[in-house]
């Protein structure tokens, strides 16, 4: 499907429709114009008909059900949408308490997906699912349909749902904007009847990590209403980085050989001196210092940080789900769902660095504890630069992020019945709040710091005084940073100490109207209709209770953080969007030879957004059965997706990431990215994390635009009725976007993009002496996405008398490729290609990836295999132009990684007789240890996002029902 071109000077989104976009508004104008015939058409039909064909035209349409992917109302499962589904049996079976694990296991899902194994950068206790590995942000989370507010499928209860529903097909013509990977639908129970509880505990081999979850179900249901309600409680403990060996010291690979690195910035210091010498304290000194008090730095004082990190992080939920419907009369039905979820969780990194030059901050010669009569840091009223300081303040403890996030939804609405007709109507309100709050704990007030560490002097009264003696500093007291561990030091230190309070809020408000039903008969069959309409509005603010902690934006320190490796900014914004939508299903052929079924299902999606203008989004699927058994299928779809409310307005954060210097060695000829580094090749990175500071969008002055697309799926599936409970699926698909919204660009993209082809090298700050102050990480625009591969399933069921009841189910996909290229029709700027690689951006994306279950059951006992298949994968690239190396000091190294198998086993027993079952289980049984991907791990010197960080894990669970 061709992309549409742009009208000259019109906003991104005035396209010209394409021709397959007029053919399908032209089909779907047909069809609209059926519905006044309707009636007319339904009744007349009924009239002729003798016998009780009203009744079974009732009994069709009470089996039709809507499947994800498509509006209209159908009673075939298997459709032109490649949808897999998982039912609360197999949720049951997995023992995941929470559903992030079982969903992140899907082949289907790569890239860098949140978990709570992600340490830096996660602590939200949040799992989210990149379908495609095209990101959390393109896969549309839904609830019975709706949009949630907060994509954390942790927050969705377990023990509430009835299904889970997986689309990996674009589908913007269904959903709108978002669903371009494909769309999760969780489906929750609409009736229950009794009660049923639940206990859950969890343990490591390790004797750590523990689980505990406690949850509740009820429910009634009578002849005109139902209701169910649950309420859930689960905790689960940390696992410290240092609890494991292969996370206990940070890794790289130099030279072809496996090193322990650490920080220069240590609890001992690191100081150039006059000489050009990195030195440091020596071991034991307290009070005042003198030269001598100094040894020559070597990586032997380096600082181990990576004990001081998590491998999973601690997490506290709390969930209360309440469904109800009610039949006002025969044919109208009153409904709602309500679920409140409130996380806490947090995570842990070491204390607070110091690293004068990158942080700007000067100590100068004139500090009364500098035994060195040197500058050191950075001038920010003159740009100059010095000699080089590293200190670690370890007395104040490590740095710890708090979160607190609170998340409602709640959908009321009324739906039914147009009289004896086929169509059905529907009128709901869909509203979602989310608010984090986090509390920052560990951190220095960066203004007072510097006072402390200014110039000072010895007073007439025998006290050392903040400023010069000309200007004495009120309120202030020297600080020895020299010797952060003298306790006058610390003492000092600590009345400096901020623990700044951040916050999110987000609100979702839409209201949808929307019907479906037959609007005429074909010899094939009946024409089937779905339209509505949608009006959406979005709001967020990001903000901070502590006003110190607010980047600073004038003066000499502006661009820098109000509190040290902290920043913070008062943002918000709103945005809303106006849709009609339809859907019509053509019944083409029926009962022919070569012709069992052939059907045709057109769909189109106007939206108008008051930030981003107008799109019109089109698809086509066609579904053939040339036999029974066997159904070809392929969707052709225009994908789209508006910068989301979070891209366009979320606030200023800081942070440190893992990234190594481009003007490393640099000897000139690239001024912009380089900017005050020394052209002699002496230049190295003196910190081997960068500071950066994330935002959106409108924060960073950046003009953010929509992000288009096309998706293709062919596929079949085969059900052979000589072969009763078999089943073989295989897609192929391909998905290529434009303008590719790039959410929290990361240091080295920024940095590569300037050194090749001098773009965004306004993000890149740089201090005097060539060290990166910080880089501005936005929201951006970025260039063009490829992904393409093959999906394949085959399930297997059958009963033996003898044996039991077997399921087998094995699932896979294929990458075939996966590029991105950030400066299209630059060939300075190299495309990355990730299909069998990780790449440190978007993830890993090896070529294989693939989920088999067993399933048993005989009598009382049932049992479950499950394994989890993650193919080869490399570290690194030879092509030189790709700047990848899986060897900090040797270009082009690759480093492989094998595949991996992870076998979880569980078994249950039902005790008919006291309505209890019995389960236990072991995940990873083998005990594997992750990969090591040493510098280029996102946690604990491995993919977090991918493997299993925590080893061979035992639970067992009670279920008692009433």
């Amino acid at each position: 499907m061709p992309h549409t071109t742009l009208y000259p000077g019109t906003h991104p989104l005035h396209r010209r429709p394409s021709l397959i976009a007029l053919a399908v508004r032209a089909t779907l104008a047909i069809g609209l114009l059926g519905i006044g015939t309707l009636h007319a058409q339904d009744t007349g039909t009924s009239s002729q008909t003798p016998g009780n064909d009203a009744s079974a035209s009732k009994a069709k349409t009470l089996q039709a059900v809507t499947v994800t992917g498509s509006l209209i109302r159908r009673v075939d499962v298997e459709t032109a949408n490649p949808v897999t589904t998982i039912d609360a049996g197999q949720i049951a079976a997995s023992g995941k308490p929470t559903l992030g694990d079982l969903m992140q296991a899907m082949p289907s899902v790569a890239g860098n997906a949140t978990n709570p194994s992600i340490n830096s950068g996660g602590g939200t206790g949040a799992s989210t699912v990149s379908l495609r590995g095209l990101g959390d942000n393109r896969t549309l989370v839904l609830v019975n349909g709706h949009r949630v507010a907060y994509n954390d499928v942790n927050s969705i209860p377990s023990n509430m749902i009835d299904r889970v529903e997986v689309l990996t097909d674009g589908a913007s013509s269904i959903y709108g904007s978002d669903a371009i990977g494909g769309v999760v639908n969780f489906i929750l129970k609409d009736h229950y009847q009794g009660v049923q509880l639940s206990a859950d505990y969890g343990e490591s081999s390790h004797s750590d990590g523990n689980r505990r979850s406690f949850n509740l179900l009820a429910g009634l249901s009578g002849e005109r209403g139902k209701f169910v309600a649950s309420i859930t409680h689960q905790t689960q403990n940390p696992i410290a980085s240092g609890a494991r060996g292969y996370s206990a010291y940070t890794l790289a690979l130099r030279n072809g050989r496996v090193v322990r690195v650490g920080s220069s910035a240590t609890s001992t210091g690191l100081i150039q001196d006059a000489s050009g010498t990195n030195v440091t304290l020596n071991s034991g000194v307290s009070g005042a210092t003198t030269l001598a008090d100094y040894h020559p730095y070597t990586g032997a004082d380096s600082f181990n940080y990576a004990p001081y990190n998590l491998l999973l992080t601690p997490q506290d939920r709390t969930n209360v789900s309440l469904f109800g419907s009610y039949k006002l009369t025969p044919q109208i039905e009153a409904y709602f769902n309500l679920f409140y979820t409130r996380t806490v969780a947090s995570s842990i990194i070491a204390p607070v660095p110091i690293f004068a030059n990158s942080d700007d901050f000067l100590i100068p010669a004139s500090n009364y504890y500098n035994p060195f009569g040197l500058n050191f840091g950075t001038d920010r009223t003159t740009g100059n630069g010095y000699n080089d300081f590293d200190t670690r303040l370890t007395s104040l403890g490590s740095r710890t992020y708090v979160n607190r996030t609170y998340d409602l939804q709640f959908t009321p609405g009324l739906r039914g019945s147009i009289g004896d007709s086929s169509w059905q109507w529907n009128v709901d309100f869909n509203y979602g709040k989310v608010r984090q709050k986090t509390l920052n704990q560990g951190f220095i007030d960066y203004a007072a710091f510097q006072q402390a560490i200014g110039p000072s002097f010895l007073a007439g009264n025998g006290t050392v005084t903040c400023g010069t003696p000309s200007a004495p500093i009120a309120n202030c007291t020297p600080i020895n940073i020299f010797n952060v561990n003298d306790p006058s030091t610390i003492a000092a230190l600590k009345k400096l100490l901020v623990n700044p309070d951040s916050f999110y809020r987000y609100t979702i408000e839409q209201v949808e109207v929307g019907a479906n039903g037959e609007v005429f008969d074909l010899p094939a069959g009946a024409v089937n209709l779905a339209a509505g309409l949608s009006y959406r509005r979005e709001s967020q603010s990001d903000g901070t209770d502590t006003p110190s902690a607010i980047a600073i934006n004038e003066g000499p320190y502006a661009g820098l953080c109000g509190v040290m490796e902290f920043c913070a900014s008062q943002l918000g914004g709103s945005y809303n969007v106006k849709e009609a939508y339809a859907e019509i299903f053509v019944p083409v052929l029926a009962d022919l030879p070569l012709a069992h079924a052939l059907n045709i299902d057109i769909g189109s999606r106007f939206s108008r957004y008051s930030l981003s203008g107008t799109t019109t989004n089109s698809k086509i699927a066609l579904e053939w059965r040339p036999i029974a058994d066997l159904l070809l299928r392929g969707t052709a779809s225009q994908v789209f997706r508006a910068p989301n409310i979070n891209e366009l307005f979320a606030g200023t954060a800081g942070g440190a990431y893992a990234a190594s210097d481009v003007c490393d060695g640099y000897t000139g000829g690239h001024p912009q990215a380089c900017a005050n580094v020394p052209t002699d090749g002496s230049f190295q990175q003196s910190n081997p994390q960068i500071g950066g500071r994330s935002s959106g969008s409108v924060a960073a002055g950046y003009d953010l635009k929509p992000e288009y697309g096309k998706s293709f799926d062919f596929g079949l599936v085969y059900d052979p009725h000589w072969l009763p409970g078999l089943s073989l699926s295989a897609d192929a698909w391909r998905i290529h976007l434009n303008d590719t919204i790039v959410d929290g660009l990361d240091p080295t993209t920024i940095m590569n993009e300037c050194y090749g082809s001098d773009r965004l090298c306004s993000l890149i700050h740089r201090a005097g002496n060539g060290q990166i102050s910080y880089i501005n990480l936005p929201t951006v625009n970025l260039g063009e996405t490829w992904a393409s591969g093959i999906d394949s399933t085959v399930q297997y069921t059958f009963n033996t008398q003898r044996y039991g009841k077997f399921n087998l189910s094995l699932a896979s996909t294929y990458m075939q490729r996966y590029d991105v290229d950030t400066a299209p029709g630059d060939s300075s700027v190299p495309i990355t290609h990730c299909a069998g690689y990780y790449c440190p951006v978007y993830g890993e994306f090896p070529r294989w990836r693939g989920l088999a279950t067993l399933n048993w059951s005989k009598g009382p006992w049932s049992a479950t295999w499950t394994v989890r298949y993650v193919g080869r994968t490399r570290v690194g690239s030879a092509d030189l132009s790709q700047g990848y190396s899986a060897d900090e000091s040797i270009n082009g190294v690759v480093h492989p990684i094998g595949a991996y198998a992870y076998h979880d086993i569980s078994a249950s027993y039902a005790l008919a007789k006291y309505h209890t079952t019995l389960s236990a289980g072991v995940d990873n049984l083998s005990n594997k240890q992750p990969p090591m991907f040493y510098q280029w791990g996102s946690n604990g010197n491995s993919d977090a996002y991918a493997y299993d960080l925590v080893g061979r894990y035992y639970w067992m669970r009670a279920t008692v029902s009433f």
